[in-house]
C-alpha cells in the first residue's frame, strides 16, 4: 500500500503548498443559539440506563419534523458510543419552544469488531424510502492474532422505521485494484447519491495529515476510488487540522452548502464555518469562522471549547445547524439563509 499512501500523501502536500490563505482566524458569530438539550433532559425508552453524554447529532428535516440522532454514550469505563433519534418539531426550535423530558430511542448500537469501541458522529440523509448514515465505527482490526484499534468511515443503511438492514466500512481501492483502509478516516458526507454511486466529501488521514478530500464511492462495495480522490479544503497555518462537519444541504441546482471545522493551534478549540462545493466536488465558495464555543455552557465539558455539528438543515429563509457542545450536550443554532450565505467569499465560479 505504500505506493498508494505515497501518491495520496503527495496531493495532500501539493494542496497545502498553493491553497492555504483564503481563511483569516477571525469569528463572525452569524449563529444564534436557540436550544441546548443536556444527559439529564433526555429519556432513553428502549434501553434502561441514563446517558452520560448526548453530542454530535445528526439532524434530517422531514416536513416541520426534525429528527435528530445524537451520540449517545452510558458510560465512562470504556466511553462506547451509540446512536440514538430524537424527533421535534422544528417549528417548535425557531420559536424558542422546547418540551422536556425529551425522548429518544437507540437505533444504533456496536455489533461489529470494528465498531466494537462505539457508533459516533453521524451524518445522514434521507434516501429512498430509507436513511443513509455515514458514522465512525471505531473498532479493531485483526492481524494474525493480534487486535489493532481502527477509526473505520462507516455507511448504515435504515429503512423507514429506521431499522439498520446493512452496514459496513469503506476501503480505497487503489489504481492497481487493491485495498488501502487509513487507520484513522471519518468526517465523510454524500454531495449526491445516484443508485449505487456517490460523490462524497471525506477526510482520512494519510500519515497524520488531515485536509478535506472528495471522491467518488461506490456503495456496493463500499470502495474510494484513489483516482478519483481529490483533496479541496487545507487546514491553515493557524490550525492542526480541518475536517467536513455536517451534512450537504442543496443551495440550488449544482451547489451544495456543507459545514467544516478547523482546530486552532492557540487555543486548541473547533470552530466552524461554511463551504460551498459544486456538482464537480470542487470548493467554489467558504467563509471564516461562523460557529463557536462561547461562554460556561459552551465552553466546558469532557472535551472543552468544541461545537461539533452534524446536522445542516435549511428550513424556509432559516438555517439550522444542530451541533455537539463540548463532547456533552446537544445545541441548536439558527441564523438566516441570506445572512450566512452574505458570509460567504467565493473563490472559483460554478
Amino acid at each position: 500500500m505504500s505506493n498508494a499512501v505515497d501518491r495520496l500523501l503527495n496531493r495532500a502536500r501539493e494542496l497545502l503548498s498553493r491553497a492555504r490563505g483564503i481563511r483569516r482566524n477571525v469569528i463572525d458569530p452569524v449563529f444564534k443559539r436557540v436550544a441546548l438539550i443536556t444527559p439529564s433532559d433526555v429519556n432513553v425508552v428502549n434501553y434502561p440506563r441514563r446517558p452520560v453524554e448526548v453530542f454530535n447529532p445528526a439532524a434530517v428535516l422531514n416536513g416541520d419534523e426534525l429528527l435528530i440522532f445524537p451520540r449517545i454514550i452510558f458510560d465512562y469505563l470504556n466511553y462506547v458510543s451509540s446512536i440514538g433519534l430524537i424527533r421535534l418539531r422544528v417549528s417548535d426550535l425557531i420559536n424558542g419552544v422546547l418540551t422536556k423530558p425529551i425522548e429518544a430511542r437507540l437505533i444504533m448500537w456496536p455489533r461489529e469488531l470494528w465498531e466494537f469501541r462505539g457508533c459516533e458522529d453521524p451524518r445522514v440523509i434521507k434516501y429512498g424510502d430509507g436513511y443513509l448514515m455515514l458514522y465512525t465505527g471505531w473498532g479493531y482490526y485483526l492481524t494474525g492474532d493480534e487486535l489493532k484499534p481502527r477509526a473505520h468511515q462507516a455507511l448504515a443503511v435504515l429503512n423507514s422505521g429506521f431499522e439498520v438492514t446493512g452496514r459496513g466500512f469503506f476501503r480505497i481501492r487503489t489504481i492497481n485494484n487493491d485495498y488501502y483502509t487509513p487507520d484513522f478516516w471519518k468526517d465523510s458526507a454524500f454531495i449526491r447519491v445516484n443508485g449505487d454511486s456517490a460523490l462524497m466529501l471525506t477526510r482520512p488521514n494519510i500519515n497524520g495529515i488531515e485536509v478535506g478530500w472528495v471522491g467518488y464511492a461506490d456503495l456496493r462495495d463500499l470502495t474510494v476510488s484513489e483516482d478519483s480522490m481529490k483533496p479541496i479544503l487545507p487546514f491553515e497555518d493557524f490550525e492542526f487540522k480541518v475536517g467536513w462537519s455536517t451534512n450537504a444541504v442543496e443551495l440550488s441546482k449544482g451547489e451544495y452548502l456543507v459545514g467544516w471545522h478547523g482546530v486552532v493551534k492557540d487555543d486548541y478549540s473547533y470552530r466552524n464555518g461554511l463551504a460551498v462545493i459544486n456538482d464537480d466536488g470542487e470548493l467554489i465558495a467558504i467563509s471564516n469562522y461562523l460557529l463557536a464555543s462561547g461562554g460556561l455552557v459552551e465552553e466546558y465539558g469532557d472535551r472543552p471549547r468544541v461545537v461539533f455539528g452534524d446536522g445542516l438543515v435549511k428550513y424556509g429563509e432559516w438555517l439550522m445547524w444542530v451541533g455537539g457542545v463540548s463532547d456533552y450536550a446537544v445545541g441548536v443554532y439558527l441564523t438566516s439563509i441570506n445572512k450566512a450565505l452574505n458570509s460567504i467569499k467565493y473563490i472559483k465560479k460554478s
